[in-house]
């Protein structure tokens, strides 16, 4: 694949302990040709650092909204122009909740609202938390509007519990945009 034709991916990242399972995403999307650029939640920064996925995509890595854009284009705005997809692995409920209700407080939710692309999101958290009505409205008004939610995994969670909630795994998510790309050319 070209990289004029490769798709460009903004990989959004939140505060989850399945942070580093998207350091194998970058992995993948960079091995395929893709170029991929990631965008942090400073939560999100608390579990993997932004030198990892710096180098495992060989970019810059936002986290402030407001640091110096690399053009004369908001930073969030120039991310979202250019993006084939946008894929929020993992993702919180929280912001889960940011993304139904439109809300743009960091740089990622920012760059998700001013995204025309496809969205692609793939949860993680507590089972209690993603059983909830509130976050279960919230992935119904995303699946509403055209999101592609992908299901959660079941099997040991960072608080102990044994239950749904894991994230999908990296091959997964890979396979799932990788079919809804080829759909959309």
């Amino acid at each position: 694949m070209s990289a004029r034709t490769a798709p460009e991916i903004v990989l959004g990242v939140t505060g989850s302990i399945a942070a580093y399972k998207a350091a194998e995403l970058v992995r993948l999307l960079f091995k395929a040709g893709w170029g991929v650029t990631v965008v942090m939640t400073a939560d999100a920064t608390k579990f993997v650092g932004p030198l990892t996925f710096q180098t495992l995509s060989r970019r810059p890595v936002t986290v402030d909204m407001f640091a110096q854009p690399e053009e004369w284009i908001p930073g969030h705005i120039s991310l979202a122009d250019r993006a084939s997809a946008l894929v929020v692995a993992p993702c919180t409920a929280n912001v889960i909740a940011k993304l139904a209700l439109g809300l743009a407080d960091d740089a990622l939710s920012a760059t998700a609202l001013a995204c025309p692309a496809p969205l692609v999101v793939a949860p993680a958290m507590n089972v209690h938390m993603w059983d909830h009505p509130a976050t279960q409205a919230n992935v119904a008004t995303l699946r509403k509007r055209g999101a592609t939610v992908l299901d959660v995994g079941a099997g040991d969670l960072a608080c102990g519990y044994e239950a749904r909630g894991r994230m999908a795994e990296p091959a997964a998510i890979m396979k799932t945009l990788t079919g809804l790309l080829a759909r959309r050319r």
